[in-house]
């Protein structure tokens, strides 16, 4: 059932009330080092992605097949093709 305008606000103060009450209890607090951690992580995870896009654009001005680049990547050739041919054109 579609809420109305007045029911929308009316949540929205509600919540609102809740966020502006909230007073953090000992379980509620996180450390920050598992979130740098994994932004780390990601950070790396885009940066070797990078490297190999880079790498592929090399292996095929050197005439590698898609073939030899799928099974080095662990796919089939066809599918290393689909993924990364439209970043050589980049």
């Amino acid at each position: 059932m579609p809420r109305t305008t007045k029911d929308i606000l009316a949540h929205a103060d509600e919540l609102a009330k809740r966020f502006e009450d909230y007073e953090p209890r000992e379980g509620d607090r996180r450390d920050p080092a598992a979130l740098a951690e994994l932004r780390a992580a990601v950070v790396a995870r885009a940066e070797a992605e990078r490297q190999l896009v880079d790498h592929i654009v090399a292996a095929r001005k050197h005439g590698l097949p898609w073939s030899t680049i799928g099974a080095e990547v662990g796919t089939s050739g066809e599918a290393a093709r689909q993924k990364y041919g439209p970043l050589l054109a980049s």
